[in-house]
């Protein structure tokens, strides 16, 4: 492991000096912690910016869409005086006004069955810390959200992939796969839905797999619910629905996403099981409290009109036909159609996306811009898998997809690693 020799002198008034010098490293967690695949490529992205190329951004899932004016003027509006610690939960009157948002989703918690969280994150990293000990495993269909291996690092636990496939659109995989991968350290399952990075949407009967594996094995099953709201075919099931699994089910939610507020750094934590809660709490305790402001505007976003998302959804489905149409329409391409969330998957005709995705940033443009991808290897745990897989998140409008798009096609004509 990397370190570096740290040295003390030992010299005393006028005596002649010696020196100790001890190597110090960084923890092993330090050294296994993953770079962020979606955020590794940023020097090579301000580069190119600076000899002046245009960067379509789909790396990223930053929504273009404008945070919600009363949200933002319940910030500007608030006359506190002190900027005080709010509850280690949350606001009261935040955590009452999201009981009211989760029962128009079918979904009944009272006000003592959340955790307000500094954004989802916390609340994943609450539910490792709380639910599982050093060495327990967690099995998370890939690929999968990037985060989940960090969080699973920082806890000390192990993630135990089962793959899905680009050919059914990663769909959940087969019980028969979930039964092989189950062990006696295995505690929780994570599903993510609508799925981050794949955009696919679970449908009612495969939650109910879920139900069935966690409730025969005594599992947790945490469901990170991020992208509810961005659902194009079909309705969206909540792990919350699952009649008699709610003593198994961690709900993990955000604001990120559903208002364009994610340097809100608002989330949750959400659980009717009391001995994970209380556990999650003193956890909640430790970092004090979650952020003030960002739950005002939180609280604001409640009261939002019910058809809010409406305009919204109509926008992201417009771009998702558009980036699925033009991807599948590119020679060797292949894109399945996802139906949640702001993300697709494409399996593209090159030797190594991370090579490919740096090489768009050092040395391609067309007309003088270039796209920023984010390579698929990130978002699988077993090596090798992902190689000539991209994400790409359509958070840009449809005129920015199309240039970025032409920017991809003319791309993979030139790339040297190209496999057609």
């Amino acid at each position: 492991m990397e370190g570096f020799f740290n040295c003390h002198s030992t010299s005393n008034g006028l005596e002649s000096s010696s020196y100790l010098c001890v190597m110090l490293s960084i923890s092993q967690r330090g050294h296994d912690m993953p770079a962020s695949p979606i955020r590794k490529l940023v020097p090579f992205a301000e580069a190119a910016k600076k000899k002046g190329t245009k960067v379509y951004h789909l790396n990223i899932g930053q929504p273009d869409i404008e945070t919600p004016k009363a949200c933002l003027d319940a910030v500007k509006q608030s006359n506190l005086s002190v900027l005080e610690y709010s509850h280690s939960a949350g606001n009261e009157s935040y955590r009452k006004k999201l009981v009211q948002y989760y029962a128009k989703n079918n979904i009944q918690v009272t006000a003592e069955e959340i955790i307000i969280t500094t954004g989802g994150s916390e609340a994943i990293l609450f539910g490792f810390m709380a639910c599982l000990d050093a060495g327990d495993e967690v099995i998370i269909p890939e690929p999968f959200y990037a985060n989940y291996n960090g969080f699973a690092i920082q806890a000390d636990v192990k993630v135990v992939p089962i793959g899905s496939s680009i050919e059914t659109g990663f769909s959940l995989p087969p019980i028969e796969e979930f039964e092989k991968a189950i062990t006696s350290k295995t505690k929780a399952i994570v599903v993510c839905n609508p799925n981050n990075p794949t955009g696919y949407l679970y449908s009612a009967a495969e939650m109910n797999t879920l139900k069935e594996i966690v409730i025969k094995h005594n599992l947790f099953l945490f469901a990170d619910e991020a992208y509810r709201e961005f659902c194009y075919e079909g309705t969206h099931t909540s792990a919350m629905h699952l009649k008699g699994a709610e003593q198994h089910v961690v709900l993990m939610d955000t604001i990120s996403k559903r208002y364009s507020a994610c340097g809100g750094r608002i989330g949750a934590f959400i659980t009717k099981n009391k001995e994970v809660l209380n556990a999650a709490m003193k956890f909640a305790q430790a970092r004090l409290s979650p952020p003030y402001y960002a739950q005002l505007l939180g609280e604001a976003a409640v009261d939002l009109p019910d058809n809010y998302f409406d305009t919204t959804k109509q926008e992201y489905k417009l771009r998702r036909d558009t980036i699925v149409k033009r991807l599948n329409q590119m020679e060797g391409v292949f894109c399945p159609n996802p139906g949640g969330a702001f993300y697709a998957m494409a399996r593209l005709p090159i030797d190594d996306c991370d090579r490919f995705c740096q090489w768009l940033l050092e040395s391609f443009t067309h007309e003088g811009a270039t796209i920023m991808l984010a390579p698929a290897t990130g978002f699988y745990s077993t090596p090798g898998l992902g190689k000539n897989e991209v994400r790409l998140a359509y958070v840009l409008n449809t005129e920015a997809i199309h240039k970025a798009m032409d920017c991809l096609e003319s791309a993979l004509k030139q790339y040297p690693g190209r496999t057609l």
